[in-house]
């Protein structure tokens, strides 16, 4: 298959799960294309094409390190190509790395929805993400049992109520956003709470949240595809962040370090609960973060974790991935694209 990989950049990626997944995909020969956010180009009477760049032919590599060097050096393949000759575009930007380019964050599921009208198979469904992409509106859709308490609001007056009403103890961070971006532990301690209420209502919209004791433990991502957990050689794909001294945030680019964990039976409560809503939107490829019984955040747009799972003896899964991916572009091909896109990304 023809698969291409959206990122935020091709020059400025970093080794993670998406180098893993495009790594996967060479070499089980499929060609694979990669393209930054700002790659697409649309006229009205051509399909969308893409800068794209791609491994020089007969490029033999196996680890993703290796990969991503060829594809950053000076050989590799800079070639214009139809959105139509592709199988598959995975959408893998990551907002939170945009601090200077405001159009980046919603452009990738912009154009992702005009390729899929296309009949190309997007992942995770562009229309989804379109929904999704203000990730924690979406998560607040989700049964309260399984969520902390919240508020989210523009109001100081209403989250200093909730602050109270939760014993001066909350968490604060814009509902745009995530990668541990602005976000705050406010107490009573905190003497500048009007002004951080402030500052973050200036961005939009602010959640505040009900603080988690057991977060001093870290959070724990599970992956989930097709709406069930990973699973390969009877192992999960599931991975504890634990957050670095000082630090109640646990996302790896802050300083959390891996560590290996059960599925508990909170953890399943979570994802039966969670799973039918994703599969009915689309959602393939999904990284839910929880803390003991509370699921505190999902990751649609860019699960990522993958690249430490050999640190905790866990099995790289991006196998497991791109098998899925396959099926379903044979199933597509098989009933020559006349099923829906959502269809696909979610069936295995």
């Amino acid at each position: 298959m023809k698969i291409c990989f959206v990122l935020n950049d091709v020059a400025t990626e970093k080794n993670g799960t998406s180098t893993a997944l495009m790594t996967e995909a060479h070499v089980r020969g499929h060609e694979v294309f990669a393209m930054g956010v700002g790659d697409f180009n649309f006229h009205h009477d051509a399909p969308i094409s893409i800068n794209s760049t791609s491994l020089p032919k007969n490029t033999k590599v196996k680890s993703p390190e290796k990969f991503l060097e060829a594809l950053q050096g000076s050989k590799a393949k800079k070639k214009k190509i139809s959105s139509k000759d592709i199988d598959v575009l995975f959408i893998r930007n990551n907002p939170t790395e945009e601090d200077d380019r405001q159009w980046a964050e919603q452009a990738g599921v912009a154009f992702g929805r005009m390729i899929q009208q296309e009949g190309v198979l997007v992942l995770n469904d562009a229309y989804a993400l379109s929904h999704a992409f203000i990730d924690k509106l979406y998560f607040e859709e989700l049964p309260q049992s399984i969520k902390p308490d919240s508020i989210i609001t523009r109001s100081k007056k209403d989250l200093l109520e909730f602050w109270e009403k939760q014993n001066k103890k909350m968490v604060l961070k814009p509902l745009e956003g995530s990668g541990g971006k602005d976000v705050f532990l406010i107490d009573e301690n905190e003497k500048n709470v009007n002004q951080i209420i402030e500052t973050i209502s200036s961005q939009g919209y602010v959640i505040a949240q009900e603080f988690l004791p057991a977060v001093k433990d870290g959070d724990v991502r599970v992956l989930l595809m097709n709406g069930r957990v990973m699973e390969k050689d009877g192992k999960k794909a599931i991975i504890r962040r634990v957050s670095g001294e000082g630090e109640f945030r646990s996302n790896f680019k802050l300083g959390a370090t891996a560590d290996s964990s059960d599925l508990t039976d909170d953890m399943k409560r979570i994802v039966e609960l969670t799973a039918p809503k994703l599969i009915r939107d689309g959602l393939f490829f999904v990284g839910l973060d929880i803390v003991k019984d509370k699921l505190i955040e999902i990751n649609v747009l860019s699960p990522g974790g993958m690249e430490r799972f050999a640190d905790i003896g866990l099995p790289k899964f991006t196998d497991v991935v791109i098998e899925a991916i396959e099926r379903k572009v044979d199933y597509k091909k098989m009933y020559k694209g006349t099923l829906a896109n959502r269809t696909l990304a979610t069936m295995d």
